[in-house]
């Protein structure tokens, strides 16, 4: 009898540490003068082959609160069998008729290049409109979409080539380490990528290789650069092992 508590006392908290963290996400709320009174969400990395909360729960999210657009900053999937469930996400993600930009993450690119045109065709069809190191003139502002600087996917020179500086630049990019080789100014960058360490054990960083940014203590939150100001997601999903321990899965709001 002793041994089956124990067993059980263990098994709760191996799920309060480890899997409510990836099932309880937050809706994080930053603040960034701008001008453009917009509220707009960001959903990073979907992982779709391990996230735990579901399409209805995000769908619900963005009725209740109505953003003026959504930007998904990469990690999709990694697997082509993984696609329709990609489609399952993006369709209730669109369902409001708000309109949904996006970037390509490290894990997006591990897919064969033509699992990569797959998945292009999959979000536009959806009605995700995907930047790769390119900007679009949304009126008010500037959207500018960045490809993945890991997957040696990134040129911001080029992403930067038509950007009028006389309006607000937001910029969307999935690697945070991104903002270390972008020479031009901007008002707003929104990344992802480092799920704010899932697994929230100090010094992780300067073990794992996740770059310049991370290994000095940048990897989640908002923070000031020399070229701008930007936001690290920690991610609504999460990579192998498929946990987080004390940091729950996110999505954001920013007020710009």
């Amino acid at each position: 009898m002793v041994v089956v508590i124990g067993i059980a006392a263990l098994a709760l908290l191996f799920y309060l540490f480890l899997i409510l963290p990836t099932q309880w996400f937050k809706v994080e709320r930053y603040h960034y003068p701008a001008g453009l009174g917009l509220k707009v969400l960001q959903i990073s990395d979907l992982h779709v082959e391990n996230i735990r909360i579901s399409p209805r729960r995000i769908q619900k999210l963005i009725a209740r609160e109505q953003p003026a657009y959504i930007f998904l900053t990469g990690d999709f999937t990694q697997k082509l069998r993984y696609l329709p469930k990609v489609r399952q996400y993006v369709k209730e993600i669109c369902a409001g008729g708000i309109p949904v930009y996006a970037v390509y993450g490290n894990h997006d690119h591990r897919i064969k290049p033509s699992g990569v045109r797959e998945l292009k065709k999959l979000l536009e069809r959806e009605g995700v409109i995907v930047l790769t190191n390119e900007s679009i003139d949304l009126g008010a502002f500037q959207l500018v979409g960045i490809d993945d600087w890991s997957s040696n996917k990134s040129k911001p020179g080029r992403a930067f080539l038509h950007v009028d500086p006389s309006k607000p630049i937001i910029v969307l990019a999935h690697d945070p380490n991104t903002v270390l080789h972008i020479k031009h100014s901007y008002d707003y960058l929104m990344a992802g990528h480092f799920h704010g360490m899932q697994f929230n054990v100090p010094f992780l960083f300067r073990f794992i290789n996740k770059g310049k940014l991370a290994a000095s203590g940048i990897y989640k939150g908002q923070h000031k650069w020399s070229n701008g100001t930007f936001y690290i997601s920690k991610g609504i999903s999460q990579t192998e092992p498929n946990a987080r321990f004390l940091i729950r899965s996110e999505v954001t709001m920013h007020q710009l």
